[in-house]
């Protein structure tokens, strides 16, 4: 029995830098609708219309349809409904989420040469969730005592836990060190019968797009985009379970405290055209594709277990851990249609693709210096282990926009959009603790929510006088998700220890934002 304890204080401090895992890398890989009120009141649906700064980060050849200079800003209110704020996470915050401008260049009687700068918030992290159900016997620490049992005497509980060094977590460290061992050196579980979870986060992923684009005899538009990422994201949980005696008596709590950063930066390059197929009407078609976007990140944690019943060997243990990583997202491809009826009326359809399954987990293999530049360049690898769970939680997503803009007069327009994102997540995918990835060992925390499709409805308005616009949007949001505090497993008849399964809870949740962009067209 004190084998295991031992092998549970050592292991943490054994691997090198590592990959992280499948659903904290699809929450890194996914972004917002978010740019100029003028874009998201059409539901961004301008992928073939053009003219829009916002276009810079999917369709970079929108940019060639400028004919002036201009140069906006942004910033947005986001509520988050049916929330409370909780540690770092707000129910309401104000944002900076866009900045840029366009230079058009003319350099025919019919053509232009443009360049274009914008910032613009491509992920905002803030949200809250708090949720709470009964366990009927199941327990975190269950699951960590039959990981480290396992792992030392190789035992197979329906082959769930596979047993290996790579999948004992952090969290498997602090339960075994705080609470699944006495002085004597006798190993033991708990049940549970009800938990609470409260988690919040914040920060962004901030997108710097640099773009070149133009048109050729104002009929067909080219454009391209290099786009550099920077990410800085922050989370602090608390899982409280309440514990059962082999009596089935309450005999308190334990509460494992969880603050994650991850920060680290990334590039991507995106390419586009928009043409009219007939040369007299203003018809046009737009297709594009996006790299990867290739992250070099870096995870680091303080997560802390307390305690709160007369078990156990410790009132509270801690850990901490920082490695760096590597992600690279997939690829994505879009194809846009647009068409406007004189200049009273803009209508926008895009669809796009891209598939999250591709999510490629790369941990670092050390590095090589070239000493003639004096640079260094780190090496990594694909992690097979984990990209193959990747694979079979994750799916592709198809995304279709629509959006339209009626001109009430020349200087007084409105807007509406709308999104519809179908599922990132199989119905059957969990987030698998007995991985034999780094990515498993390095976690500090079991929960997972599969999301289903995501729905947004937006509404907008703009106004412009002189040179000078003010635009106005509101986005509303919507996604239902099934929520479970760690992964369940089932036991091989015979051994003397009963099922740990959880019930997933449903989730709901929905998002407020209002959007202002100012813009100067020169």
């Amino acid at each position: 029995m004190k084998k295991i304890f031992t092998i549970a204080v050592l292991a943490l401090a054994a691997m090198p830098m590592a990959a992280q895992e499948t659903y904290e890398n699809a929450n890194i890989a996914t972004e917002d609708l978010n740019g100029t009120a003028r874009y998201v009141g059409m539901g961004g649906a301008m992928e073939a219309l053009g003219a829009d700064i916002s276009t810079i980060g999917t369709n970079p050849a929108g940019i060639g349809l400028f004919r002036h200079t201009m140069a906006s800003t942004s910033l947005s209110g986001l509520e988050l409904q049916d929330a409370e704020d909780f540690s770092i996470g707000k129910k309401t915050k104000v944002s900076f989420d866009q900045i840029g401008f366009v230079y058009a260049h003319r350099s025919g009687e019919r053509s232009f040469l443009n360049f274009a700068f914008n910032y613009h918030k491509s992920r905002n992290f803030n949200d809250l969730t708090e949720v709470s159900d009964g366990l009927n016997g199941a327990s975190q620490n269950k699951l960590s005592y039959a990981k480290g049992f396992e792992q030392l005497f190789d035992l197979n509980f329906g082959n769930t836990i596979t047993g290996n060094s790579n999948a004992f977590s952090q969290v498997d460290y602090l339960y075994y060190n705080a609470f699944l061992g006495d002085e004597e050196g006798n190993l033991f579980y708990n049940d549970a019968n009800s938990y609470l979870m409260r988690k919040a986060s914040k920060g962004h992923i901030g997108a710097y797009d640099f773009n070149l684009s133009g048109n050729i005899n104002d009929r067909v538009y080219l454009g391209l985009t290099l786009g550099i990422k920077d990410v800085n994201y922050k989370s602090y949980s608390e899982y409280s379970e309440q514990l059962l005696d082999w009596n089935m008596k309450g005999i308190g709590s334990t509460t494992l405290a969880d603050e994650r950063r991850i920060d680290g930066s990334g590039f991507d390059i995106k390419a586009g055209i928009i043409f009219r197929p007939v040369e007299t009407s203003p018809f046009r078609v737009g297709l594009y594709v996006n790299t990867p976007t290739w992250y070099d990140l870096k995870t680091s944690n303080y997560t802390e277990l307390i305690n709160n019943t007369n078990v156990g060997l410790y009132k509270s243990f801690n850990s901490s851990e920082v490695y760096e990583y590597k992600l690279y997202t997939p690829w994505k491809f879009g194809a846009s249609l647009g068409h406007t009826v004189g200049n009273w009326l803009a209508l926008g359809l895009t669809y796009e693709y891209a598939d999250y399954s591709n999510l490629d987990s790369r941990y670092n293999t050390g590095g090589t210096y070239d000493w003639y530049y004096d640079n260094y360049y780190e090496d990594s690898e694909s992690d097979y282990v984990m990209n193959n769970h990747t694979e079979s939680t994750l799916k592709g997503v198809h995304t279709l926009k629509i959006g339209g803009e009626y001109m009430l007069d020349n200087d007084l327009s409105l807007r509406v959009g709308f999104n519809y994102l179908s599922p990132m997540y199989s119905k059957d995918g969990y987030k698998d603790g007995s991985l034999d990835s780094p990515g498993s060992y390095y976690a500090s925390a079991t929960d997972y929510t599969n999301w289903k499709g995501t729905t947004r409805i937006m509404i907008g308005a703009g106004y412009r006088f002189d040179k000078v616009s003010i635009d106005f949007a509101y986005q509303y949001s919507q996604k239902n998700g099934e929520f479970s505090p760690f992964m369940s497993y089932w036991t091989a008849d015979g051994e003397n220890m009963s099922d740990n399964v959880c019930n997933p809870v449903k989730l709901n949740k929905e998002r407020h934002q209002l959007l202002f962009t100012l813009g100067y067209h020169f």
